[in-house]
């Protein structure tokens, strides 16, 4: 049996549009599901060998699939993954207000989907995924998505500073949509209509996935309860951290928990760059 996770942080130079990279590699385990649940950044994922099944994606009306590549915008519900006791790749964890810069497009643009890598990226997808099979290390593999990103980077190409300010505002969690719009010299209409076209979700959605993200980090790597973990991110109470696993894992934590347990991309604690 092979059961290998590496986390690693891309180039400095890379670090304001992309947070984080997981090599993932198992052979030999049992079959299973992984949710991939709604986070403040978009996912890219090179497969290594097998290519990534998708069973159901954010979006209810596209169709399941296997992809080498897969690209997703933030998004509100699961998608759903499932291996037949082998997977193997590279996750990226993207900073939306890097889109522009790293993909040539915003956010905005994947919100609530998923997309084949190479409709985004092109034939720079198929590099990502050849050199990822040729590389004989992590260590190599994470180097290889470097060279390639670093290539690609246009750091002049970013979205108005209003709505950057105002993202990291809302996702930082201590402001209201009022606040973050007041904050940035915009009224709250206009704020979310740039919010929603330049990310794809509302600026009341994004402070609310980025409060569930923090929250279901904190309840698989710190051992806390649920009422402890809810009353640490800004909940209610537990309840209310339990109604929002509903809505964004489509599942009560405990049920989340045991799942994620048994899946080896859970991801480190960010830097609170986003």
């Amino acid at each position: 049996m092979i059961d290998e996770a590496v986390q690693a942080r891309p180039a400095p130079a890379l670090r304001p549009y992309v947070a984080w990279y997981s090599g993932y590699r198992q052979v030999g385990i049992a079959p299973g599901r992984h949710r991939g649940l709604p986070s403040p950044y978009l996912t890219l994922v090179v497969t290594i060998d097998e290519p990534l099944v998708v069973e159901a994606h954010p979006d209810p009306a596209q169709p399941g699939g296997e992809y080498t590549t897969l690209l997703g915008g933030l998004h509100t519900v699961p998608a759903l993954i499932t291996h037949g006791g082998r997977q193997s790749g590279v996750q990226l964890a993207l900073r939306p207000l890097g889109a522009r810069a790293l993909l040539g497009l915003p956010a905005g643009e994947l919100g609530h989907l998923d997309v084949r890598g190479e409709d985004v990226l092109g034939p720079v997808a198929t590099e990502l995924h050849e050199r990822l099979r040729a590389a004989p290390t992590w260590p190599a593999r994470f180097a290889a998505v470097d060279a390639v990103f670093l290539r690609l980077c246009r750091p002049g190409n970013a979205p108005l500073p209003e709505i950057g300010a105002a993202w990291r505002l809302l996702t930082g969690g201590a402001h209201t949509v009022a606040a973050a719009a007041d904050a940035v010299g915009w009224s709250v209409r206009r704020l979310s209509d740039r919010f929603g076209t330049e990310l794809g979700v509302s600026p009341k959605t994004a402070a609310k996935i980025a409060r569930f993200d923090r929250a279901r980090r904190a309840l698989l790597t710190t051992g806390h309860g649920l009422a402890d973990v809810a009353v640490a991110h800004g909940y209610y109470d537990q309840a209310h951290l339990a109604r929002d696993f509903r809505d964004l894992a489509g599942a009560p934590p405990s049920q989340w928990l045991a799942e994620e347990r048994r899946f080896v991309q859970a991801h480190p604690d960010d830097d609170g760059e986003s």
